[in-house]
């Protein structure tokens, strides 16, 4: 007898995702945003600072990426659900390009510039909900999405580690305002893509719809309640250390090199605990250890009362980001508690929650470390921050528990 014939395997891992054309287009333009992104903070850092002198306005400019988005993240999220996706995210970056573009234009002064500044930080997390809505339409909302959204956010974490690096250098060759150019190209050819290699689906819901907009329909919900405070919460604390890398360093008396390597502990840990359990775990073993990792992942701030030395905060670090692939499960959980009328509005308002917590968080380190110190500011944010962990891990149970949602465990 003949042996049967043989098909070839599907891909494992990330290499699913890959295999889906138009997941193919949102990344692509997500890595040409990212670049825009990181290549205008630098010029407008740089351009500000020259035209001031005044290093709190230098600074204001990266304060100014965060701050918006809580504007932006509640009174512009049913946009993304209101408008077919294409056109909103075609749109958002046709939007960010001219406010760049207006950035270039010699003369501008200081308050403009800011001005636009906020303007991009308004429209970005109408842009990122919509494409992470667009992504469950385009992978499904099960382990494929989680997948999905897990590779965006190793891009901008790879981007953190590299991009500014590179930013530097591109500025030694190009003035604030041609730098700024490359940005516009950026976002321009993000929108190409999205515009031509996407397919346009109908709105989600109209205007006719008798639902109450943003955050007030979404926090009616207990599970995605609890989901969503799940995701933001430990951001604020686990944003601690990197707030603080530059005084820590000088408590350490390492310099440049470990304020550097400091900088970089947590992404990379980040990126390989990503890597790992989306390419090693099944989908069902990602959400069973979702909610012990939730509990987990900020312990390692706690050594920091021992006053370790550099290559101890490193490894210690790299733990604590590694901790951060709970961030699979609790996808997983929430694409699926969300309906599918509210994914746009829902997403938007979850990147918006997380960029807000994560400014909190870093203005909150900055005055705690200057009332008791740096290492008990990172202590402090490990106690609380495992204490607010294992409460909000008790509290995402209990919904499940209670509403009859408990994990997929299927493996599907």
């Amino acid at each position: 007898m003949s042996a049967p014939p043989q098909t070839a395997p599907a891909p494992a891992g990330y290499g699913r995702v890959f295999a889906v054309p138009e997941f193919r287009a949102v990344f692509a333009a997500h890595v040409l945003s990212m670049l825009g992104v990181i290549v205008s903070e630098i010029a407008l850092s740089v351009l500000v600072y020259d035209l001031s002198r005044s290093p709190l306005l230098s600074a204001l400019t990266f304060a100014l990426g965060f701050l918006p988005y809580a504007v932006g993240g509640t009174l512009l999220a049913p946009v993304a659900d209101r408008f077919p996706a294409r056109r909103v995210l075609v749109v958002c970056d046709l939007v960010c390009a001219g406010c760049v573009a207006l950035m270039t234009v010699p003369g501008t002064g200081i308050g403009v510039l800011l001005a636009l500044r906020c303007a991009l930080a308004v429209v970005s997390p109408v842009f990122a909900g919509t494409r992470m809505a667009t992504l469950a339409d385009v992978l499904g909302g099960g382990d494929l999405f989680v997948l999905g959204r897990s590779l965006l956010r190793i891009v901008a974490q790879s981007a953190l580690l590299v991009g500014y690096g590179l930013g530097g250098l591109l500025l030694t060759v190009l003035t604030p305002r041609h730098a700024l150019l490359i940005t516009v190209a950026t976002f321009l050819g993000s929108a190409t893509l999205l515009r031509c290699g996407t397919r346009c689906r109908p709105a989600r819901t109209h205007d006719g719809a008798q639902a109450p907009p943003g955050l007030r329909r979404l926090a009616g919900d207990r599970r995605i309640r609890v989901l969503l405070l799940a995701c933001w919460l430990p951001a604020a604390f686990g944003v601690v250390p990197e707030a603080l890398a530059a005084p820590y360093a000088d408590v350490l008396g390492s310099g440049s090199a470990g304020l550097g390597l400091l900088m970089c502990a947590l992404p990379v840990g980040t990126v390989a605990g990503e890597l790992f359990a989306g390419a090693r775990l099944v989908p069902a073993t990602r959400e069973r250890v979702a909610l012990p990792l939730l509990c987990l992942a900020l312990l390692p701030y706690l050594g920091f009362a021992l006053h370790p030395g550099l290559v101890v905060s490193l490894l210690l670090l790299l733990v604590s980001g590694a901790g951060e692939a709970y961030t699979l499960g609790l996808d997983q959980r929430f694409v699926r508690a969300v309906p599918d009328e509210l994914r746009g509005r829902a997403m938007t308002v979850l990147g918006a929650g997380l960029m807000t917590v994560q400014g909190a968080g870093m203005a909150l380190a900055g005055v705690a470390a200057q009332v008791v110190g740096v290492r008990a500011a990172v202590t402090g944010a490990g106690v609380l921050g495992v204490l607010c962990c294992c409460g909000l891990a008790l509290a995402v149970r209990a919904t499940e528990d209670r509403d009859g949602a408990a994990p997929d465990m299927t493996g599907r």
